[in-house]
Parts: structure tokens; C-alpha cells; sequence
């Protein structure tokens, strides 16, 4: 039997990228019932129409692909991107500043 050793390379992350119709009290129901589908799957959202989940092996990656093509509504567009482990440590994630108005700290009073 071979041994397949946990790695970087092994590991394995699945990104879901989508664009569904909202336009219609249909088409919104539609799009919450799939989104809530991908957080019963393990998803998390990382941004709006964009989620991830990490899986553990390829084999585990190919049944989560499966299920989101069973679930995929049958109008819009649903793209599923894999990456190894290794690939999304070099995730680089970058925020602007906010729109709130910085609460400046008063300057602190001395005695002598």
C-alpha cells in the first residue's frame, strides 16, 4: 500500500465564482437557496459570488465538484477554480481604507 503523505501539494482548495439572475423575487429566492447550499457544504463566502472550501484530498475535491453541479440553478453562471494548498498560502488580500472618519486620540496632558 502506498503511503500518501499530507502536503501543500495534496491539499487542496475549491473556489466557486458565480453570477446568478436576481432581477425577479424568483430568481433571488433561487440565488439564497444555492448560496445557503454552499455554507451547508462547508463553503464560506470570502467575497460577494465568491466562495471557498478546503478539501483534503483530490478525491474530496471531486465530490464537492459534483455537488455543486447538481445544485447549480439552471440559469446563470457558476465557474469552480481548484488550487493546491501551496498556491493559496501566496493569497494576497488587500483593503482599502474606510470611508469612516478616523476618531482622532486627544493628545495626552502633562504636569510637571
Amino acid at each position: 500500500m502506498t503511503e500518501h503523505r499530507l502536503n501543500s501539494y495534496h491539499i487542496m482548495w475549491l473556489f466557486v465564482f458565480f453570477d446568478l439572475p436576481v432581477t425577479t423575487k424568483k430568481e433571488r429566492k433561487i440565488a439564497t437557496v444555492f448560496r445557503k447550499d454552499l455554507l451547508k457544504d462547508g463553503f464560506v463566502m470570502m467575497q460577494f459570488s465568491v466562495y471557498i472550501r478546503h478539501c483534503a484530498s483530490h478525491e474530496s475535491l471531486v465530490v464537492h465538484k459534483r455537488r455543486i453541479k447538481m445544485i447549480m440553478p439552471a440559469t446563470g453562471k457558476v465557474s469552480m477554480l481548484a488550487v493546491t494548498d501551496k498556491q493559496y498560502g501566496d493569497i494576497e488580500t488587500v483593503f482599502g481604507k474606510s470611508a469612516k472618519k478616523e476618531i482622532r486620540t486627544p493628545i495626552q496632558l502633562e504636569f510637571f
